[in-house]
């Protein structure tokens, strides 16, 4: 049996990718400073000394060479994970993302797979001004043919990495820029979490929160405070957002007949916007009071901290969303 080992999503993403790069040779890391200074995030620090600059590679600031170049890498049978600074950056590279990399299997008729992994970081609350700081998950998870997951967990990011590197699919891997920190029980060795399991995080019986990602741990908060006011929240993390599994969502809702749907993205044309309506067209009979949406503020995100931290959702938004559902 394995053991745990409480550490930081930081290391659990670095010690996936240091596992899959000694299992498999053709696995390799390209991106801006992933290399000799170790990435921006410091997840690949140490990983040129060790694998050295053929499968460590630094490259230039040009997100469209960086994903062209791994798709054509993919192609040819090796795996690559290319590493965009920020879920930004990743529009300079939009048509080789979603027109060729999610397209080139299924247009080719699976003579051609593309086992890439781009590795992202999304996400506010670290001032880094409105064109830095979004939360744009729902636009990539819009496209078939590109699996898009993003963890909330140290387990689960290493897990899922894990299993993005193996998948002969492309897999967009969003981390979220202020959870790297964040600690957790992580088994030491090899396992893979897959990539298209929501999970229930805790048990409840008043009220569904179905979130992921970042807001997984606001909701989590929520949950607690609720808790002591004899509300007991079911917290669903989809983990993947293409493929969605609704599964456990559904399970959940049929239920505790009421939901709230939290993400840190915005309202509009998002992610809980498609959960929901999957919700009333399976499980209408079980509804009892309209699902609610908590969301970030709709504007670009302010630069100034007390703006910025305003216009994010925080446990206190789910909290009030969970009493008027209740």
């Amino acid at each position: 049996m394995m053991e745990n080992k409480r550490i930081t999503m930081r290391e659990a993403i670095s010690q996936a990718l240091w596992e899959e790069m000694e299992r498999d040779e053709r696995v390799f890391i390209m991106g801006e400073e992933v290399g000799v200074w170790g990435g921006t995030y410091a997840v690949t620090k140490g990983f040129y000394d060790h694998f050295g600059p053929k499968r460590v590679r630094d490259t230039p600031i040009a997100e469209a060479v960086i994903v062209g170049g791994g798709i054509g890498a993919a192609m040819v049978g090796l795996r690559p994970v290319a590493e965009l600074m920020t879920i930004n950056f990743a529009f300079v590279a939009m048509d080789h993302i979603v027109n060729q990399a999610a397209k080139m299997r299924y247009m080719f008729g699976g003579q051609i797979s593309v086992p890439l992994v781009i590795r992202t970081v999304g996400g506010g609350g670290r001032q880094l001004g409105a064109t830095h700081s979004q939360t744009p998950d729902a636009v990539f998870a819009h496209f078939p043919g590109l699996k898009v997951v993003a963890p909330g967990t140290p387990y689960d990011a290493k897990g899922l990495l894990k299993s993005a590197i193996r998948s002969d699919d492309p897999v967009f891997f969003i981390e979220h820029a202020t959870l790297y920190q964040m600690r957790g029980e992580v088994p030491e060795g090899d396992y893979t979490v897959p990539l298209d399991k929501s999970k229930i995080q805790r048990p409840g019986h008043d009220v569904t929160i179905v979130t992921y990602s970042k807001m997984l741990d606001v909701s989590l908060k929520a949950a607690t405070t609720l808790a002591k006011e004899g509300i007991e929240a079911e917290v669903v993390d989809l983990r993947s957002l293409r493929p969605l599994d609704m599964g456990p969502v559904l399970e959940s809702f049929r239920r505790t007949n009421r939901a709230v749907i939290v993400e840190e993205g915005w309202r509009s044309y998002g992610v809980g916007a498609e959960v929901s309506a999957q919700i009333y067209e399976e499980a209408f009979d079980y509804v009892d009071a309209p699902i609610k949406r908590v969301a970030q503020t709709e504007v670009p995100l302010p630069y100034n901290r007390a703006l910025e931290q305003s216009a994010l959702p925080h446990a206190e938004d789910v909290i009030r969303a969970v009493k008027e559902v209740l």
